[in-house]
């Protein structure tokens, strides 16, 4: 094993503050875990930590990301959950196994250590077994993206067959929302601005495509499509006063998963669809180690295959962030 590991940190806020620094590889104290990291997965959360934190406290110097995939090289004393060779990925929040999330939990990549680093320390209960049927680089976009679409639809929402789920664009999320709507049986509507990207969601499984730039109306659009029943869930990724409309193409009793803020921090509708059409408004931090280890049995059982638009050399950071920024078709990952 290497005595030195590579690591990327920030001293200040900004991508062009980002540096790959050289650290020695540390030892794992009490109940860690030392892991050599194969495939680190990018979210737009990670984006806005490198821009401004998101008004975190985070401590200086910072290293980003919380999605990682890797294989356990040594373990502390006490640790009982892995040995040496164990592939894992970790857990987005430390501390939030089941039920309730506590208030001492806190999430990787943010107030918690990140993972773009060839070797990471992990406590032994911030992580969970790798799929068996994934690559490294596969694997590496379960931990938020897929399992934040798991949350929404199958822990929380109760998804079944027969069903109808709206997804907003062609990001991580979105994409894991169709693939796990098409494997329980759910038909799955796609709004995008970009007919390519439409195209290719139904090659993936999309049941209808509406492309929001060329429809006038596509909440009208989507409700005609179901018939006038309208839809059973909606993953709202764009937020703003994008739920307002989220909201309308709703059935009776549907659910609508607050998940995005790519148009602000700030959500708005009207109340007329709420007291009209009694929807459950649930807003979705990812979700706990329970859920993602049920997701990656899933995965395992029918063979879902996690769509990666790119991967790049973990020296190629920069150029993953601005692929990130342009709205990829699915996940952009950081290779090892």
């Amino acid at each position: 094993m290497s005595n030195t590991l590579q690591r990327w940190q920030l001293n200040r806020y900004g991508a062009h503050h980002l540096s790959l620094e050289s650290h020695p590889v540390p030892r794992p104290g009490p109940g860690e875990v030392l892991v050599r990291v194969e495939a680190v997965s990018l979210n737009y959360r990670d984006k806005l930590m490198i821009d401004n934190g998101m008004g975190m406290p985070l401590t200086m110097p910072f290293t980003p990301a919380s999605d990682m995939c890797g294989t356990v090289i040594a373990t502390g004393e006490g640790v009982t959950r892995w040995r040496a060779e164990d592939r894992i990925v970790s857990t987005f929040w430390a501390g939030w196994m089941d039920g309730v999330c506590p208030a001492d939990a806190f999430a990787l990549g943010g107030t918690g250590p990140g993972m773009l680093a060839s070797h990471v320390l992990l406590n032994e209960h911030w992580a969970v077994a790798a799929p068996r049927s994934l690559t490294a680089a596969q694997a590496s976009t379960l931990p938020c993206a897929g399992l934040t679409a798991w949350f929404a639809l199958v822990e929380t929402g109760a998804l079944r067959a027969g069903q109808t789920v709206l997804v907003h664009g062609t990001g991580g999320v979105a994409l894991f929302g169709l693939q796990i709507a098409r494997a329980h049986g759910a038909q799955v509507i796609v709004v995008s601005g970009s007919d390519t990207k439409l195209e290719q969601a139904r090659a993936l499984g999309a049941s209808h495509g509406i492309n929001r730039q060329g429809t006038a109306d596509w909440v009208s659009a989507a409700r005609e499509w179901t018939g006038g029943r309208g839809v059973d869930h909606v993953l709202e990724i764009v937020g703003g006063a994008n739920l307002g409309r989220s909201l309308q193409t709703l059935g009776q009793g549907g659910r609508a998963s607050v998940i995005g803020i790519l148009e602000g921090d700030q959500i708005s509708s009207s109340v007329f669809p709420v007291i009209m059409g009694r929807p459950t408004i649930q807003g979705i931090s990812v979700g706990h180690r329970r859920a993602l280890e049920e997701l990656v049995r899933a995965v395992d059982a029918t063979g879902l295959q996690p769509v990666i638009a790119a991967e790049y050399d973990y020296t190629k950071l920069p150029l993953a962030l601005d692929h990130l920024e342009h709205g990829p078709f699915g996940k952009v990952v950081l290779k090892f």
